[in-house]
């Protein structure tokens, strides 16, 4: 627990691109009734200290095992969806909607991503009411890739990208490489 509390304390990074309005008790019933999942503690943990935007440097990475579309040994984290409808900026919120127009597996809450490549909770193995495990979706290279059994290990399992990058920096696979994670199973059928 002493590594989640000290990611916890520091993981806002700097700007309020991304910030919702403070949680109350009341936005997080909303929220899980609306998304029709019970959310980890461990993240309304983290949501409590600042409720999304863009992740402190020392975890704006997580490490993987395998390469990715994104890099040999890590995918980023440079941002987080809060919960909210703040400025019409992206939310928590938004899943059901993103998870269908990016054609993912349902049920997740996208954490973090840009279309082409998320961070989600995934319910499909625990059910709405479970403890989720967090997944890394490829939406191009149609893939996805489990990070972690549970939010609270993602969190302590969270890097600085530049630590992990093997070419000081630059991304070391390129966007359009391939990704060796297993294939994402269709949500959506072909047109």
């Amino acid at each position: 627990m002493a590594r989640f509390d000290e990611v916890k304390a520091k993981f806002p990074g700097e700007g309020l691109h991304g910030v919702q309005p403070p949680l109350t008790d009341a936005v997080v019933q909303d929220a899980g009734r609306r998304l029709g999942v019970r959310l980890p503690t461990s993240l309304l943990e983290i949501l409590h200290v600042q409720n999304g935007g863009s992740v402190a440097d020392p975890w704006n990475a997580f490490q993987t095992d395998v390469p990715t579309s994104w890099s040999e040994n890590h995918v980023p984290f440079d941002d987080m969806m809060g919960i909210g409808c703040h400025d019409g900026q992206l939310s928590l919120l938004d899943s059901p909607y993103l998870v269908a127009e990016w054609c993912l597996p349902s049920p997740l809450v996208l954490l973090s991503g840009d279309g082409h490549c998320w961070i989600a909770l995934d319910y499909r193995e625990c059910g709405e009411q479970g403890e989720p495990s967090v997944t890394w979706f490829d939406v191009e290279a149609n893939t996805e890739l489990p990070l972690a059994a549970d939010s609270q290990k993602f969190v302590e399992r969270l890097a600085v990208a530049t630590s992990l990058d093997s070419d000081n920096g630059s991304r070391s696979a390129s966007r359009s490489g391939s990704c060796r994670a297993s294939r994402v199973q269709d949500a959506c059928p072909p047109e």
